[in-house]
């Protein structure tokens, strides 16, 4: 049986957890005395507690996040009372920091504050030596990277076969955004190249084809970016998929010369966009060129394959819904496949609580910690816009619903309600429909695909005034690209001789990227 168990909650199963086994990778004779044992937010505190007394540890390394903290302090209360002997090592962003402050950290015997790699096998020597530090809370040195054990041989057959492989190139990030704990780990440090391209060839020869890099400055430096790129290139498959956090407005010519190469649905670019108000970015310490990223995105949406995820935030001090709106509209108008709309997350750690007072900001005091009122939107508004989120995310993210989308704003013809289409705003159509949306479903989640389809077709038809014979073909369009062939009872009046065609392409991409490729 393993003395050292490292265990944690994902919040979903495919989510494998990459830090623990960078943690596994780092204990060097100890790795023989450790096992790894995930769970996820479905599992009940008390199943967890079992499995792990079934492997009878004398050290629990438990990795905490903003999203199973509520989870994780259950489970070390529990685990405590039934077994007090066992050593309970905490780890993770949410107790690296406000580390006193929180119930789950009293509870535990030891807490690894920052980069963990190295220091918790120097912590279960000491404890298995019988040995006891001076502090409760540990300080872990910044680990320079060429020090650290790559972890990628820590994920098994059923990693492989079943889960996200989130690799990573570079730790840290260069930027100083208030609201983001990256901001916090400066330097940058690199992964040696040589040995990071090593394992992914063993990836790869494993039968891996879905990569996702953690890395927060992907096109920072242009030369390491080249090689990875041009390392995957050389070895493109047809079910190949990549995805990489990029700096928006960095995207020189060398770079695009590589990009341009792979095929639609081998890249996904998250680009984190955040505001387009330049007072707000300057507020919150946000350097961004908003000229370039414009150029950055029409290039990547008009001249390349690559499927682009954007992001912005609702709820930054200074800005309000108006100065929001813009922002979107100006970034629908550049069409990226997915626009992620977030709401404002007090993280622990972040500089961003230095505008509380200035700005009236108002956070849930709960993980994920999210916003919910500011100076300039009131909570009434903070929760529209928080179900706009949501059913922007099922809506158009999901890519179930490309062409209907832009009917919620665009394409009224005569006789049609609400403003022209010359003075449209993709904003207002679509907040003006998540109001009516939640009127009518009165919830924001567990809403059928069939019934989605209906709600759009009523409010199209009815609410919008569109032609329902220029409406219901376009849905079962829509509807039908994933693969589906029966066609809604409710629309089969109004398509007349329509045939459905639905797109027979394969893709590289995973299934919801997929649908935005047809």
């Amino acid at each position: 049986m393993p003395e050292i168990i490292l265990t944690t909650i994902n919040a979903k199963y495919p989510h494998a957890a990459f830090g623990l086994r960078y943690l596994l990778a780092n204990l060097g004779p100890l790795r023989a005395r450790a096992g790894l044992l995930e769970f996820d937010l479905n599992h009940r505190s008390v199943d967890m507690v079992e499995a792990i007394l079934a492997r009878q540890p004398r050290i629990v390394g438990l990795g905490v996040y903003i999203w199973n903290v509520a989870h994780a302090t259950q489970l070390v209360a529990d685990l405590k009372r039934v077994r007090p002997d066992i050593v309970v090592v905490l780890g993770g962003p949410e107790v690296s920091y406000e580390t006193n402050e929180q119930e789950i950290t009293r509870l535990a015997d030891y807490v690894i504050t920052g980069e963990g790699d190295l220091a918790f096998a120097q912590l279960c020597e000491q404890l298995l030596r019988g040995e006891k530090p001076l502090t409760k809370v540990i300080d872990a040195p910044l680990p320079q990277m060429e020090n650290v054990a790559l972890p990628y041989h820590e994920y098994d057959e059923r990693d492989v076969a079943h889960r996200v492989i989130y690799v990573e190139a570079s730790r840290g990030c260069p930027f100083k955004c208030e609201f983001c704990l990256s901001s916090l780990d400066i330097p940058v440090r690199n992964v040696p190249l040589d040995a990071f391209l090593e394992a992914m060839q063993s990836l790869l020869d494993r039968g891996v084809r879905q990569f996702k890099f953690v890395d927060r400055t992907f096109n920072l430096n242009i030369s390491i970016g080249k090689r990875i790129l041009s390392f995957f290139l050389e070895r493109v498959t047809p079910d190949l998929f990549l995805h990489f956090e990029m700096i928006p407005d960095r995207l020189p010519e060398g770079l695009r010369e590589l990009i341009r190469q792979f095929p639609p649905g081998a890249l996904q670019f998250e680009v984190g966009i955040q505001t387009f108000n330049e007072e707000v970015m300057e507020l919150i310490s946000r350097k961004q060129d908003n000229a370039k990223l414009e150029e950055n995105l029409r290039w990547l949406r008009s001249e390349t394959g690559v499927h682009v995820h954007s992001d912005l935030i609702v709820g930054l001090p200074g800005e309000d819904v108006a100065s929001f709106a813009r922002g979107f509209d100006r970034l629908v108008a550049l069409q990226p496949q997915e626009i992620q709309v977030g709401m404002l997350k007090r993280l622990r750690g972040t500089p961003i609580i230095r505008h509380d007072e200035a700005w009236d900001m108002v956070y849930s005091p709960t993980p994920p910690y999210e916003i919910l009122a500011t100076k300039l939107i009131d909570f009434t508004m903070m929760q529209r816009m928080r179900r706009f989120a949501r059913y922007w995310d099922i809506v158009a993210n999901s890519g179930n619903f490309l062409r209907t989308t832009p009917m919620l704003w665009e394409g009224q013809g005569p006789g049609a309600k609400g403003q022209g289409a010359e003075s449209a705003s993709a904003f207002d159509g679509f907040l003006r429909f998540a109001d009516w949306l939640h009127e009518r479903a009165t919830t924001t989640h567990g809403i059928a695909l069939t019934n989605l389809v209906h709600h759009l077709f009523v409010y199209l038809t009815q609410e919008r005034g569109l032609d329902p014979q220029v409406v219901a073909p376009v849905l079962l369009e829509d509807y039908q690209r994933g693969n589906r062939s029966d066609v809604p009872p409710f629309l089969r009046a109004y398509l007349g001789e329509f045939e459905t065609k639905r797109s027979q392409e394969s893709s590289r991409a995973p299934r919801r990227q997929a649908r935005h490729l047809a």
